[in-house]
């Protein structure tokens, strides 16, 4: 699988996060393309799960990032030359419950990360993933874009915000100079696709409705999101984690990977989309009151585009039909088409010339 101008193959990446369920599709993505690839996680919290249903060949170390002696430890025995940082507590619901926890995990066991890799001679890129969450939300119509203010109400998104500060202090204070690795972050939209059983999430929520045969109460139906497939957010972090490794210096700040216009849509939208491909899906609007969330959220993508060459390839449509087709194969068949969809979406990019997927 030649792709990214072929950058990953042979390359030791560091994958923190793999065991989640965008980190398991970006370990993946990583493998098929032969890169050297070590996961470093906890251990993953649901039963199926997609890191366990791929059975991926490559090193799997379980650690807490917020114990810096045991992230210097894997970072040392392994010596990566990139970094794909995608663990975090990812859950809004669950920063409610546990704060502390939410903000020791994603500010300080990024921080733990970033002085592993100051102490990691052989690093030469890194790329944090926080969120489109990370902005201080206005509620406005439009998109976010890289240079609005950051914030956040509830503790993720603050922590989300403050991960990107924490970030932008190592890339000025240590890794400026001259042969310093280049530190890069990347917020993408909400993401949709097969193998996600995360809690207080719209589709494993619906998918547990359908096998317990009950009936879901959604939230905030009106609220709007900007969805995207999976493999969308994880295309712009592989090219962004290309170019910091041909040593694109200028490119070693924040960007946004989002959907374009047709993907900002509501909660209740995508739902009738999931229903009219699965009709066993059922729902309807819960009346019990709810921790506060943002309404309205769009990213700005316009800076990736042009500079970077990148842009979504699949619609809204496409996301939502792969997703319904991913679990309805695993709980139908039991059948994991991962790699089958990988490879269909690397082909529609092909055929639409995106740059990244030049063979």
């Amino acid at each position: 699988m030649r792709l990214f101008a072929d950058q990953y193959r042979g390359r030791k990446v560091l994958l923190t996060g793999h065991t989640g369920f965008k980190g398991s599709w970006l370990a993946l993505w990583l493998t098929e393309m032969g890169a050297e690839v070590t996961g470093m996680a906890l251990p993953p919290e649901a039963d199926p799960n997609h890191w366990d249903l791929l059975r991926l060949n490559m090193s799997d170390h379980r650690c807490d990032l917020r114990d810096g002696s045991a992230v210097l430890h894997v970072l040392a025995s392994t010596q990566p030359e990139i970094v794909f940082h995608l663990a975090a507590q990812p859950l809004v619901r669950r920063s409610y419950r546990d704060p502390l926890q939410t903000w020791s995990t994603n500010v300080m066991g990024t921080a733990n990360l970033l002085e592993a890799c100051r102490q990691t001679p052989s690093v030469r890129a890194i790329l944090v993933v926080t969120s489109d969450k990370c902005y201080e939300n206005r509620e406005w119509s439009w998109g976010y874009r890289e240079t609005d203010r950051l914030g956040g109400h509830d503790p993720y998104s603050a922590s989300k915000a403050a991960t990107e500060m924490v970030v932008a202090s190592y890339r000025h204070s240590f890794f400026h100079g001259e042969g310093a690795p280049l530190l890069a972050s990347a917020r993408a939209g909400n993401v949709i696709g097969g193998g996600d059983w995360s809690e207080d999430r719209l589709i494993p929520d619906l998918v547990r409705a359908i096998t317990q045969q009950s009936l879901l109460e959604i939230r905030s139906p009106g609220a709007t999101r900007p969805w995207q497939h999976v493999l969308e957010s994880l295309s712009g972090y592989l090219l962004l984690g290309q170019q910091l490794l041909e040593g694109r210096r200028e490119l070693a700040e924040g960007w946004n990977f989002g959907p374009d216009a047709e993907g900002n849509r509501t909660v209740a939208d995508v739902l009738a989309r999931l229903q009219a491909h699965w009709p066993d899906l059922s729902w309807q609007a819960s009346a019990q009151p709810q921790p506060h969330e943002a309404h309205l959220l769009y990213l700005d993508s316009a800076k990736a585009k042009a500079r970077l060459g990148w842009k979504p390839v699949w619609s809204l449509s496409d996301a939502v039909i792969a997703t319904a087709d991913w679990y309805r194969a695993y709980l139908e068949h039991g059948n994991v088409i991962s790699r089958a969809q990988l490879g269909a979406y690397i082909a529609r990019a092909r055929a639409a010339g995106v740059t990244w997927s030049a063979a």
